[in-house]
């Protein structure tokens, strides 16, 4: 079969983005079934989704990138390079990479939901790199569908023209042609130079086990063949393209990529920190003069410790996070020691949601078994000696004594809700220590209708947004409301290194950086739920929370009591009051020198607390 095309002005290179749910994957079923791309009897839901947990949650974590070949209306048949991208905010970092491998976007809108927080910021990043956008409404088939409702959205919202939005059903097919046919006809061909030296953005990659490091790239300028020698620009690394291909959207081998396709390159590397994504790959024998714009670094938001709960399986983690890394660039880790967990690593992550699909595809993919600490956020110290530090974790916060002031990150958060929830929402995220700073209606009339929405902009501490945030914002709204964020700044506040000790040893995995007002609060509740979850032991265990060397809570875990005068049915009284003794001088002894094994549960219920 022929995969390439006559001309570059056949080529469109496009994506989808849309909030999370709102039809992305389906609509990427229909192109490749109307394309013929798959077969119908290998057709299944969510093609493109091929990891478990993508297919368990109903949503998408990695980009995919697949090659349709469409034959238009006016007879001619194009090329289409289509990515996928995810939906959560906690994934945007994908999306801006693959908005930077194409030409142009596809933003599918709910019917029923109408614009989410996540669209606006998709439709922001996709004008920062001056895609053509194509607003399509999807799920018209639904009962609650509003498409023309959510078509004055699009209008008075985004700007968009009433007479280029396209409605389809993606469940059933309803107008997905028509969706193909505009992509065709609004999406410019790519740019770029067929006899310039090479140039191919690396814009994915995963590790393969035969053929090494895969790099996903798009095809700038020149071309590249099976064999070629190349070489990774910012990495200056000599390589060997082993295998040249396309995605179809299973790798497949076509020895050629010319300019203005998307495929990938079977490099052969075998460490995983030698194909950066963002770089860029030129012929060795003709290098290029100049690089590819890159991505801006990636920012991890929320920092947790992954311990192994086998010592034994610190090697196997390290290996793991490695190969993990190569396929999500936006994972960050360091070695790290903890007295109560051993050798772990601390690990960076774009929020909740990220934090937990890396733990779970750990667990899956490399059978391990893991403790994550509770959750934090990066501070910025400065140091009374006029130095300034970034602290990611409470064990590494520097002597109170030596600290002139403590700044937190602050993010700026979208929410869109329905009016009816306006006050819900304001008490929630002020009761958090939010600061509003905008508020307008989204849609006509006053009506009680939860389609009359409001779209609300605040700042925030990020750690008050950290772990439970979203789900009280869903419960407080009735499911209604969509949540957005980004990084504002770092502003000064009054906080403190919140310390947990069982038995009187600090156990650095429960420990945490809080406001001083909200110290006492937190301390109480840590305690006591621990109290619950540490089993008995032989001997009274005290649960204390600290701040420098002051208790402001305590708990006490009363010692499992063994009836030592069962056996005494009669007799002195002095006979069991040895026995006693023996046993309080027993019990005394093995305080000194027991150790408390806090079970694993304890520190998967630390994360739920706030």
């Amino acid at each position: 079969m022929c995969y390439h095309v006559c001309s570059m002005e056949h080529i469109r290179n496009f994506c989808i983005i849309a909030h999370i749910d709102h039809g992305k994957s389906t609509l990427a079923d229909r192109f490749l079934e109307i394309t013929k791309t798959i077969e119908l009897r290998n057709m299944q839901e969510q093609v493109m989704d091929q990891m478990d947990l993508e297919r368990e949650r109903g949503i998408t974590i990695k980009a995919k990138a697949v090659r349709l070949n469409f034959t238009s209306s006016d007879g001619r048949t194009y090329q289409l390079n289509l990515i996928d991208t995810p939906g959560h905010v906690d994934f945007t970092y994908e999306v801006s990479r693959s908005l930077a491998a194409c030409d142009g976007a596809i933003l599918v809108v709910d019917a029923s939901q109408g614009v989410q927080a996540q669209t606006l910021a998709n439709v922001y990043i996709a004008m920062e790199h001056n895609l053509t956008l194509i607003p399509v409404i999807n799920k018209i088939d639904l009962p609650n569908a509003e498409p023309e409702r959510v078509a004055q959205e699009l209008v008075a919202v985004l700007g968009f023209d009433r007479k280029d939005i396209l409605f389809v059903s993606a469940k059933d097919g309803k107008g997905v042609p028509d969706v193909l046919e505009a992509v065709v006809r609004r999406i410019p061909p790519p740019g770029g130079r067929t006899e310039a030296p090479l140039r191919a953005l690396i814009f994915d990659s995963k590790y393969d086990s035969y053929k090494g490091v895969i790099a996903y790239v798009r095809v700038v300028d020149g071309s590249v063949v099976d064999g070629e020698k190349l070489l990774l620009v910012s990495a200056q690394k000599r390589l060997e393209a082993v295998e040249v291909g396309i995605f179809r959207p299973q790798p497949v081998s076509v020895g050629k990529l010319e300019m203005g396709e998307v495929g990938y390159i079977a490099t052969g590397l075998k460490s995983v920190q030698d194909c950066e994504v963002g770089d860029t790959i030129t012929a060795e024998a003709a290098p290029a003069a100049e690089l590819l714009p890159g991505y801006r670094p990636v920012k991890p938001m929320v920092f947790a410790g992954l311990y192994p709960v086998e010592a034994n399986d610190y090697p196997l983690l390290r290996d793991a996070l490695e190969k993990l890394k190569l396929n999500d660039a936006s994972l960050v880790y360091e070695a790290e020691t903890s007295t109560a967990l051993g050798f772990g690593f601390r690990c960076g992550f774009l929020g909740m949601l990220h934090m937990e699909i890396v733990r779970e595809r750990l667990e899956r993919e490399y059978g391990l078994s893991l403790v994550v600490t509770a959750p934090s956020v990066a501070f910025q110290v400065k140091k009374r000696d006029g130095t300034e530090v970034t602290v990611q974790s409470p064990a590494a916060l520097p002597q109170p004594a030596d600290i002139e002031e403590i700044l937190e990150p602050w993010m700026d958060i979208t929410v869109i809700t329905p009016r009816r929830y306006i006050g819900a929402v304001m008490e929630l995220v002020t009761g958090r220590g939010g600061e509003f700073s905008k508020l307008e209606y989204l849609g006509g009339g006053e009506g009680d209708s939860p389609w009359d929405r409001a779209l609300m902009q605040y700042g925030i501490p990020l750690r008050a947004i950290l772990v439970d945030f979203y789900d009280q914002l869903k419960s407080s709204t009735q499911g209604y409301a969509s949540l957005d964020y980004t990084f504002c700044d770092y502003r000064p506040n009054r906080l403190v290194k919140l310390q947990v000790l069982v038995n009187n040893q600090p156990v650095d995995a429960f420990s945490r950086i809080v406001p001083v007002d909200e110290a006492q609060v937190q301390g109480r509740v840590l305690v006591d739920k621990l109290r619950r979850l540490i089993p008995r032991q032989l001997f009274d265990v005290p649960i204390q929370a600290a701040i420098g060397s002051k208790i402001i809570a305590r708990e006490t875990i009363v010692a499992m009591r063994k009836n030592v005068l069962a056996k005494c049915y009669g007799g002195d009284v002095t006979r069991k009051r040895k026995l006693l003794e023996k046993q309080a001088e027993g019990k005394k002894r093995l305080k000194r020198i027991g150790q408390v094994e806090v079970p694993q549960e304890a520190f998967l219920e630390v994360l739920k607390l706030r």
